[in-house]
């Protein structure tokens, strides 16, 4: 029976674990696996990171090279960009983006071609688990008939699942082992094998009755937060208005001890989850004939963020009798989140398109992002590529405006408000204390 030779298999260790894509998803995945002894490779179609991880470098801030080393020089862990060896794997991790079209519709070019690469060497007694973010109903309807076209019937000969990835890039409290792992699997036997595979690594594993609800799951926990964020961003614009401190307000509401959960407000939502898991849960709806009203006003709340912080940026300067057109504005942080080196669907990129398109000269720095480029890989931003800027004396006293927009832990923010003339805070950075002793004037989201 299939299950209990591939369980038997990952219990003595000898299972051998193949992770399709290597990124912020994938690699610590794999480590992972490599760490308690199973012998992991990780699937590349792009051969500098392939060498990368071969050489025992890390080019990801959650894994450092030291554990990726220590598992290479143990050949527990390699990297490849020769997907014939999927052959040899027992169980395939597909690991790889799913982004939106720029019609917001769901793009499962990757799982396709992942999966295909699959086909090509699907074997009897492999189990395959599907952990891109994707609509419900992409394992059981698009997956299992591409592999069962190869002539192997599921249960039978092979076993699939899925299981949405949950990382937090520069979370330090939760890693891949201590997030618990939601498992479906599109059959019994596939969820039960699946569940085990990741009882390997994972604290805890949630194991639910189908692929379906998996993947829904998934859409439910990042929509929860992009609707709420939402509101927490249409409660900023409206204490703006009516000159209330929008933070103050939330730190009341929440010595509530039930019923309410506090949300924050900011200049816009990035990253590779939030700005995209809801559209693919309104996109299915729509299939069905449903209208998800919630997550799509949600949407036009959070797209608005980026205009309405260079409209906080456009009052500060008027209040100081000068024109966005020839303004310079610098930017501390372009990160989609603090303390990382990611940029997919930051809201700064839109940030610094608008304040382009005002005539402004857009300076940046971020400790994490050496280089900026505009393309529609992120957003319909264009323009000359930006390199940050060191954050020295001079650049702040030159600046006209200063937005904070991601706030990176290792920023003297005290400095900034010392010698600048004007902050914009989307993210309150500047706590009581800097407010209090700040020389700048200060706008806060």
């Amino acid at each position: 029976m299939i299950k209990n030779n591939l369980i038997n298999l990952i219990r003595d260790k000898r299972a051998r674990v193949g992770v399709i894509g290597l990124g912020y998803v994938g690699l610590p995945l794999a480590t992972e696996f490599a760490s308690v002894g199973i012998k992991t490779t990780g699937f590349e179609v792009d051969e500098k990171k392939a060498s990368e991880i071969n050489a025992g470098r890390s080019y990801i801030a959650d894994v450092t090279s030291e554990t990726i080393k220590e598992s290479v020089d143990a050949v527990r862990l390699s990297a490849t960009t020769d997907f014939d060896l999927l052959k040899e794997c027992d169980a395939i991790i597909i690991c790889v983006p799913t982004p939106l079209r720029k019609t917001k519709e769901p793009d499962v070019s990757f799982i396709l071609a992942a999966a295909e690469e699959i086909k090509k060497r699907l074997r009897r007694g492999q189990l395959i688990i599907l952990e891109s973010t994707t609509y419900p109903g992409t394992t059981d309807e698009v997956l299992m008939p591409m592999l069962e076209a190869t002539g192997l019937k599921l249960d039978e000969d092979f076993l699939l699942a899925f299981s949405p990835e949950r990382v937090d890039p520069g979370n330090p409290q939760f890693k891949t082992h201590n997030i618990p792992k939601v498992v479906g699997g599109v059959t019994d036997d596939s969820t039960e094998t699946a569940a085990f595979l990741y009882s390997q690594i994972v604290n805890d594993v949630h194991a639910v009755s189908s692929a379906r609800v998996a993947e829904a799951a998934k859409l439910l926990e990042n929509t929860f937060r992009a609707v709420n964020i939402g509101m927490a961003n249409e409660m900023a614009r409206l204490c703006y208005a009516l000159n209330i401190d929008t933070w103050e307000v939330i730190r009341a509401a929440a010595t509530k001890p039930f019923g309410f959960m506090p949300f924050y407000p900011g200049p816009g939502i990035g990253g590779h989850c939030i700005p995209l898991d809801p559209h693919y849960l309104s996109w299915k709806a729509r299939q069905h004939g449903f209208d998800s009203r919630f997550i799509s006003l949600a949407e036009e709340v959070n797209s608005r963020m980026p205009e309405h912080v260079v409209q906080l940026v456009s009052d500060g300067l008027n209040d100081d009798r000068k024109a966005m057109n020839g303004a310079r504005v610098l930017l501390l942080g372009v990160a989609y989140k603090k303390d990382i080196d990611d940029v997919r669907e930051s809201p700064a990129l839109s940030i610094i398109d608008r304040l382009r398109s005002k005539g402004c000269e857009v300076r940046y720095h971020d400790p994490f992002i050496s280089e900026l480029s505009f393309d529609d890989t992120h957003t319909a931003s264009s323009g000359e590529p930006l390199a940050s800027v060191q954050l020295n004396d001079e650049e702040i006293k030159a600046s006209d405006c200063i937005v904070i927009v991601t706030d990176h832990s290792g920023i003297d923010y005290q400095r900034v408000v010392n010698l600048a003339p004007l902050v914009v805070d989307t993210r309150n950075a500047l706590n009581g204390e800097v407010r209090k002793r700040s020389a700048a004037r200060i706008i806060r989201l």
